[in-house]
């Protein structure tokens, strides 16, 4: 083999690598433009049927569950407080019989006669006095 026979060859190599390295840059560009026209066409399909996106039905799930969460929750207070008011309700008459109707002044004790105003304490009526203070004015209990 010469010297200028291996040059060439050599030559030819480097040629073909340059050639073949150009096509697969030029494939690569290729590639990219239809993955970016793929992708175009996906888009405009998804916009025509109306689809959402993945985060937007993530949030709407997350919302939902929250929301009945929430509502279990009122339920369950709500059948408590319905539980509390059926025991504080009187029973029930018999069937067909009308309830008693009680007029107000027969059912409220007579009021008590007003005690002389002697006292501080008598100044303030019995119902608004509290326990530690006799006389309901806020001072400590005497001793007497």
């Amino acid at each position: 083999m010469s010297e200028t026979g291996g040059r060439r060859r050599g030559g030819l190599l480097d040629d073909l690598a340059g050639v073949a390295g150009g096509a697969f840059s030029a494939l690569a560009g290729v590639r990219g433009e239809v993955e970016a026209a793929a992708r175009a066409q996906v888009d405009a399909m998804v916009q025509r049927l109306d689809l959402v996106k993945r985060e937007d039905l993530d949030a709407a799930m997350e919302l939902a569950r929250r929301a009945r969460e929430a509502a279990e929750t009122l339920e369950a207070r709500v059948a408590a407080l319905e539980a509390r008011l059926a025991g504080m309700a009187s029973p029930p008459a018999a069937a067909g019989a009308p309830a008693p109707v009680v007029p107000p002044a027969a059912s409220a004790p007579p009021p008590a006669p007003a005690p002389a105003a002697a006292s501080p304490a008598a100044a303030v009526p019995a119902e608004e006095r509290t326990e530690a203070s006799p006389s309901g004015l806020g001072e400590p209990p005497r001793p007497d």
